[in-house]
């Protein structure tokens, strides 16, 4: 469905200062070493005053704009100074004021000296990825990042890497800064950073402009761009195995794409810095050119971010190619210069209408690339795989987690398929379906009306398996329609009549509950009021509280019931005529009796997993909608995730709390590799090959082994919490076993998938990813009984399939 957004521009990406002072003394920083002196007379610290404003702001400007997405750095200075306490404000006032309305992406750069595991814990809580600064091996780190007395800061910059590259805290990783000293080995430099293992590189051309251009020693012409095609040459030679973000910046504007960084390109500029006195300037970049440039006179509590983007320094960035000068418009690369960084063009006399400072090198490095690329063959890969979603959610889920930024902008990627689905069933009204095309007419009202509302009906998980069977000729569209209509009026509390048919009697209001009129039903009518909504059908009248039914006393109206835990409300779906979409049949309506016990049980599975699972915990909050109760015939413990149902699985209700805190975070793996398959092609689909699975007794589909392996992850990181946190010491013993048969089993299927030759590159890149979550916990001691029992279960388990597969051959 066509949303009519607003076209002007808009301010998605945040710099938010939460501290005005730094514990280095690098002599290149451009907010101390450079031409702007602002900081000398700002506050060290923000404020919670400041912090609240800062969110309302923001979250104003995002709800006036439909952003899906807001980004926010916290930086400083050095924003760790700022403290635990006021960096968890931070977060939580952005969080709150931005709930509902857009999806937080929130980081932090810094510098990463006082990056301790109290920290990691708290961003791990928070959701906060972590940028670091570091210039390469501890020779070229310590040409400029030093504290005052001199003491090289290289040591303790290392310990926070590797500290981000544990398991546990390889989530918060963002990636590597490393701003450019042609004085330095541009390989050793390069070989240094890679061997951190770091989910990006970002390499940055130190601050200059045309009144105090860049060191070229020896008069060299282009130092810069040959310091770049050194690294570019090794990056390549090596199989260009970590993103570098220049590198990568050029190759798509090369390709006519989008830039990945503001100092290449064309886009318009979408970034605004707060300082610490909450105050709105303009990029941080600007203080290399003269004190005060990047201001702008306005602050958070006098102006809004609207009144930002009128100002004409914003303006002039946000105008493309026809704010540059004529040398830039006329150049050959302009699409992917961009000009270059808009600080770097700045000259006394006639301000920034010059072309970039840094102008030789870019053009030397953008040609040279082009030139490499167009004179070597590209060489056969797997079925292109573009990156569709950020770098930094594909890099957190391909580690097997996600936390709830992520999962919610996976949820709101999938409510526009929803919406986009939804369209085309519209498409397939016939002119002649009075009740197609009228409930496809209120849709679109309801559209403009009340947006939220609709898009929470069409979140529903049933929503696409529904719109699936229509545009696939099995079902006729009228009566979905009409469903998706009634439940919004009712959501919205419109007084507004909805004409819908019943199915097999059952009137279906998804996401609310079901009416049961009986065999025979006609058409009915839905509307809302105050106290709750009507139901007329015939000269049947049922006026419906809005809280009845929960503990089922109605016998016509079966409401979902929510189940409500600390930050996760979940729906115990078993009223969705259309919810039998799993692979196990659905259960019936559950008694009051036992949806106490699911309730219950929910209860302490959810306490479970947000004591000893927290890197799953926020992501299952964020994007698990609802439970469908299952029924198993033996009354085993089952369970189920169905690709088109995102946002639900299906499972009969296990024996304990902590088997349902294991069955949610298995099945949630799967529910969030659906998502991501959804946007990036992972495998060549062309694969008919079957392959062996360690957890099931037949080989299986390239397809079902990557989902596999992906919850068992899960299943892993489950057994090893468990194997020191269980209760009984019989409970221990067994979770460590568990735990070392997981961890080896899921291990080797991810060589199993990387030796496939059917992953794409990305696909690659995400496999990898997920065996290095696995690998780390192969170093971790078990017993040796646990490590024999894991043997004996793998030997057994390959020795039965291996008998059972030669036995159909």
């Amino acid at each position: 469905m066509d949303r009519d957004r607003p076209t002007q521009p808009a301010l998605s990406q945040f710099v938010l200062k939460v501290h005005s002072r730094c514990d280095l003394a690098c002599d290149h920083c451009y907010v101390y070493e450079h031409a702007d002196t602002s900081w000398r007379g700002r506050p060290m610290a923000v404020s919670a005053a400041i912090l609240t404003r800062v969110a309302d702001r923001i979250a104003e400007h995002a709800r006036r704009h439909r952003l899906a997405t807001v980004h926010v750095v916290l930086h400083g200075g050095e924003p760790l100074l700022a403290g635990p306490d006021r960096l968890r404000r931070a977060a939580e006032e952005l969080r709150r004021a931005l709930r509902g309305v857009s999806a937080l992406d929130l980081r932090m750069h810094t510098n990463g000296v006082l990056l301790d595991e109290k920290f990691c814990e708290l961003f791990l809580e928070l959701g906060v990825r972590i940028g670091v600064s570091l210039d390469g091996d501890k020779v070229s780190n310590d040409r400029h990042r030093r504290y005052a007395d001199g003491r090289s800061s290289h040591d303790k910059v290392i310990r926070a890497v590797q500290l981000l590259s544990r398991p546990r805290y390889r989530p918060l990783f963002a990636g590597l800064l490393c701003t450019i000293d042609i004085e330095n080995d541009p390989v050793a430099v390069y070989d240094a950073l890679v061997e951190l293992a770091p989910p990006q590189i970002d390499f940055l051309l130190p601050h200059a402009t045309w009144d105090t251009p860049p060191p070229r020693p020896r008069g060299a012409a282009t130092p810069y761009a040959d310091w770049l095609d050194a690294v570019y040459r090794r990056w390549d030679a090596a199989g260009r195995t970590v993103p570098v973000r220049v590198f990568d910046s050029v190759l798509r504007t090369l390709r006519g794409e989008s830039s990945l960084t503001e100092s290449l390109g064309l886009a318009p500029a979408d970034l605004v810095v707060i300082e610490t006195d909450g105050t709105f300037e303009q990029a941080d970049s600007l203080k290399t050119s003269y004190d005060g440039a990047p201001a702008t006179g306005m602050d958070v509590f006098t102006h809004s971010l609207d009144d930002v983007l009128r100002h004409p320094g914003m303006l002039a960035r946000q105008q493309g190619i026809e704010q540059l000068c004529a040398q830039c418009r006329a150049c050959p690369v302009v699409a992917s210069c961009g000009g270059g960084l808009y600080a770097h063009r700045y000259r006394t006399r006639n301000g920034f209408d010059n072309p970039s400072v840094f102008c030789p090198d870019l053009l030397a490095l953008i040609t040279t690339i082009r030139d490499r690329e167009a004179a070597v063959p590209a060489p056969p890969r797997a079925p292109a795989a573009e990156l569709t979603m950020s770098r930094g959610d594909f890099d957190d889920l391909a580690a097997g987690f996600g936390g709830a930024d992520t999962i919610a902008r996976l949820a709101a990627a999938q409510l526009e398929i929803n919406q986009e689905l939804l369209a085309a069933v519209s498409g397939r009204v016939a002119l002649s379906d009075r009740e197609g095309a009228a409930a496809w007419e209120l849709l679109t009202d309801l559209d403009a009306e009340v947006p939220a509302a609709l898009d929470t009906v069409l979140a529903h998980p049933y929503t696409r398996p529904w719109a699936l069977s229509v545009l696939e000729g099995r079902a006729a569209p009228a009566q979905g329609l009409a469903e998706i209509a009634a439940a919004t009026v009712l959501r919205a509390r419109l007084d507004r009549g909805v004409r819908l048919a019943p199915r097999d009697g059952v009137l279906r209001l998804p996401g609310l509950g079901s009416v049961h009129l009986g065999e025979g039903a006609d058409l009915a009518e839905v509307s809302a009021g105050p106290e709750g909504f009507t139901v007329c059908a015939g000269a049947r009248r049922l006026d419906i509280g809005w809280h009845e039914g929960l503990d089922g006393p109605v016998p016509h109206w079966q409401p979902v019931r929510l189940f409500e835990g600390q930050g996760w409300s979940v729906a115990i779906e078993d009223t969705d005529p259309l919810r039998d979409c799993h692979r196990w049949p659905v259960a019936r309506r559950t008694a009051a009796d036992e949806a106490k016990r699911w309730a219950d049980d929910l209860a302490g599975a959810w306490a479970l997993i947000r004591r000893e699972l927290p890197a799953y915990a926020d992501g299952v909050a964020a994007g698990l909608r609802l439970i469908t109760p299952l029924h198993a015939p033996d009354g085993s413990n089952v369970s189920a995730a169905c690709k088109e149902a995102w946002g639900a699985i299906g499972a009969a209700r296990p024996s304990s709390p902590d088997q349902l805190a294991l069955l949610i975070v298995h099945e949630f793996q799967h529910v969030k590799l659906a998502a991501v398959l959804d946007a990036v092609d992972l495998y060549d689909p062309a694969d008919r090959a079957l392959y062996y699975a360690p957890w099931r007794p037949d080989p299986r589909p390239l397809a079902g082994l990557l989902q596999g392996t992906y919850a068992h992850i899960a299943v892993t990181d489950f057994w090893r919490v468990r194997r020191v946190r269980a209760a009984g010491a019989a409970e221990r013993v067994a979770a460590e076993a568990e735990f070392a048969r997981w961890r080896v089993q899921t291990a080797r299927a991810v060589e199993e998938l990387l030796g496939s030759g059917s992953l794409s590159d990305l696909g690659r890149e995400f496999v990898t990813s997920m065996g290095e979550t696995v690998g780390g916990w192969l170093d971790e001691p078990v017993t040796a009984a646990a490590r024999a029992a894991a043997d004996r279960s793998a030997r057994r388990h390959r020795a039965e399939w291996t008998a059972r597969l030669e036995g159909t051959s």
